[in-house]
């Protein structure tokens, strides 16, 4: 069956209303239509994802250490404390986020990642995925479909706002990612297509303004932590959508409105690493650290 382009998350949940089927599958015969290619080769492609993606995780959650010796190691931190303690947040949130940063400890470390929607953004919809893996037991086939979902909200952020630091800041790339994971989760666990808008809504609009400022210019410090968090928010975001928690302002305003805050903000905290914890006296003397004395200067 035919479907129509999308350009809007208002748009997509309409179709799926519409036509009984989760965003998952608009977004594949979306796929299909714009290649041409079988439906097997398109849900085959995304099924390589997966595979990159798990692996990421696990390569993360063995240890791992970036060259600049900023990032590596925390994944396993987390792991191991929540098998020795009581912990304040929960396993299951933990987990998602130890994942996240394993995903992203591993892009730090040279790795091999799959960019969701950027490498650095990356840690987020596979560390929600795969910390939900446990407790939801999605078969394979979830599991793609998961991917499919975030990659039709990505899409439409992609077409309506950025999904670049460099254009957007952090908002663009870990904010995205954040959103994009939430949706996924919530059709993963049962809820519906307009209820994976809520969860976008909701996640991103928690995290509008959010600066890209990288210490010594590289993708580590804060990214790796802050795909924590963008994961952990995924995770309650998600919660709250299944809730029947709603947004007040739309998915798509929400939208618009971090593609005006990504316009009007200072350049300096767009990727430039010019500004914020880049420009602290600490990430002055970490840049020096890694290229030497002119990285770190004024």
């Amino acid at each position: 069956m035919s479907v129509m382009l999308f350009k809007h998350v208002s748009e997509l949940v309409e179709q799926a209303e519409k036509l009984d089927v989760p965003i998952s599958e608009l977004m594949i015969r979306q796929e299909v239509e714009e290649t041409g290619k079988p439906r097997e080769e398109i849900f085959a492609q995304m099924g390589h994802n997966l595979d990159i993606m798990e692996k990421s995780v696990h390569d993360g959650l063995e240890g791992v250490k970036s060259r600049s010796g900023l990032t590596g190691g925390d994944a396993v931190l987390i792991q191991k404390y929540m098998a020795e303690q009581e912990t304040l947040s929960g396993n299951l949130l933990l987990d998602v986020v130890s994942k996240a940063v394993a995903t992203n400890e591993v892009n730090a470390a040279m790795g091999t990642i799959c960019a969701t929607p950027t490498a650095g953004s990356a840690g987020c919809v596979p560390g929600v995925l795969f910390g939900l893996k446990p407790r939801l037991n999605p078969t394979r086939e979830q599991m793609v479909r998961f991917l499919f979902t975030s990659g039709a909200f990505g899409q439409v952020v992609a077409n309506n706002a950025s999904i670049s630091g460099a254009a957007g800041g952090c908002q663009a790339e870990v904010g995205s990612a954040a959103g994009m994971a939430s949706a996924a989760a919530v059709e993963m666990a049962g809820g519906t297509p307009q209820q994976s808008a809520e969860a976008m809504s909701i996640t991103l609009k928690n995290m509008l303004g959010l600066v890209c400022d990288p210490v010594a210019g590289l993708v580590e410090v804060p990214c790796v932590k802050r795909n924590a968090m963008g994961s952990s928010q995924a995770i309650v975001s998600a919660d709250l959508a299944l809730a029947g928690v709603t947004s007040t302002i739309p998915t798509d305003e929400v939208i618009g409105a971090m593609f005006r805050i990504g316009e009007s903000m200072s350049p300096a905290l767009k990727e430039t690493a010019e500004g914020g914890l880049a420009a602290t006296p600490t990430g002055r003397e970490l840049a020096k650290k890694v290229f030497g004395p002119a990285m770190g200067s004024e």
